[in-house]
């Protein structure tokens, strides 16, 4: 798949911590805190001021220091060997780059299809690809894009990259075949042309902070307004087609956000509001496999025509990160890997498996390797914490030291 607190009115909701110096690897104490603008005025948090800095300026790009809770309590080294501390940050990082490499297979095939079957002037079958869920998917990369971003993980931030530029090629093939209407593709253009622009512009410190404070605005109304309506829309017809959900939601959400503005809200508020462009785009991705299965349910016969590469594949991208997730704490981008990991990959081949569509070595392999991963990662990640138990790990994850 962490936030620290934020000022109600001029700074983004989920500002990033600045990095520890290394030299408290080695036993030295942290830097001293930099100087703020007099205007700035961050909101109460666990960790001291001197851990504060506004979120657009410039960080240094670093691999991860020590935890900076526990460079609070003591001064003394709390890793046992650095050494391999640091060996797994490196570690960790490429795994999460290397999760680029299945993400852009399991795209692939659908772009040189739709590709061929423009070229041979057959836009129906484009229609079988419905552009609603590809957009989804679209909204979900931009908001974990800008999450990534602002936490200055850069093998996060290629890998949501990747994901919006693939997505974006399927919808301009969608909309060449008429599939997609052209108001709701020049619509999406903007955004990702925009989402792309002010991420980048954000993550070099380049951009002012009232347009990342307007783009962050955007994404917490869009995200929340589209989960309840995606959501909603899974369980038609046996529920009532309707677009009240995101639209009350979208209200509800554009209300929350103008009264942390207005510093109408408590600490605990604003930065629960903060916190919702990131979980929300979580949360779409974690439905989708909730509404791959439901299908399955309804309609078993359709489990045939899944693909058990792409299944695999999915389950590779999300396992990649999860080492990642673990080794910096982060619960949100741990929930959304390890959902994605078991229920889109892990959950739809044993749906395969139980309607025969899988044999029965591919499904226990597969299965096999998953347990074998898992615990490789929090064996792995308790050593370089220098903790007795891999389970130590899963609780800081959860509930911090």
């Amino acid at each position: 798949m962490s936030s620290p607190s934020v000022p109600s009115l001029r700074l983004p909701l989920r500002p990033a911590s600045p990095p520890l110096s290394r030299r408290y690897l080695a036993g030295g104490s942290p830097n001293a805190a930099a100087p703020r603008a007099a205007l700035l005025k961050p909101l109460a948090s666990k960790a001291p001021a001197s851990y504060h800095q506004p979120a657009l300026l410039l960080h240094q790009r670093r691999r991860h220091g020590p935890p900076p809770a526990a460079a609070t309590t003591t001064s003394k080294p709390v890793l046992k060997d650095p050494k391999k501390y640091q060996e797994w940050d490196s570690v960790t990082a490429k795994f999460a780059g290397a999760a680029n490499i299945p993400f852009l297979l399991l795209q692939l095939p659908q772009i040189v299809l739709n590709a061929r079957n423009l070229l041979a002037g057959n836009k129906t079958a484009l229609f079988a690809v419905p552009w609603l869920g590809m957009l989804t998917g679209l909204l979900g990369n931009l908001s974990l894009l800008s999450y990534f971003a602002k936490k200055r993980e850069t093998e996060a931030v290629i890998v949501q990259t990747l994901g919006v530029i693939s997505t974006y090629a399927v919808l301009v093939q969608l909309a060449m075949a008429e599939s997609m209407p052209v108001p709701q593709f020049v619509a999406t253009s903007v955004v990702v042309a925009a989402g792309l622009i002010l991420n980048f512009l954000n993550y070099v410190g380049w951009l002012p902070g009232t347009l990342w404070l307007l783009w962050e605005d955007f994404i917490t109304v869009g995200g929340l307004a589209v989960l309840p309506q995606v959501m909603w829309s899974t369980f038609v017809p046996f529920i009532p087609n309707s677009v009240l959900p995101g639209i009350i939601c979208g209200t509800l959400a554009v209300a929350a956000v103008a009264m942390a503005r207005m510093g109408k809200l408590s600490d605990a508020g604003v930065k629960f509001v903060g916190s919702l462009s990131g979980w929300t785009a979580t949360l779409l991705f974690m439905w989708m496999p909730v509404a791959q299965m439901w299908t399955n349910y309804l309609n078993p016969s359709n489990i045939k025509g899944l693909s058990a590469f792409s299944m695999l594949l999915a389950m590779l991208g999300n396992g990649l990160m999860l080492p990642r997730a673990v080794f910096i704490r982060d619960l949100m981008w741990f929930t959304g890997s390890a959902w994605a990991c078991v229920l889109q990959g892990w959950g739809n081949l044993t749906c395969m498996y139980c309607f025969n569509s899988i044999s029965r070595e591919f499904y226990f392999a597969t299965s096999a390797g998953l347990l074998l991963w898992l615990g490789f990662t929090l064996w792995r990640d308790a050593i370089a914490y220098g903790n007795s138990s891999p389970l130590t790990s899963l609780k800081e994850l959860f509930f911090g030291k």
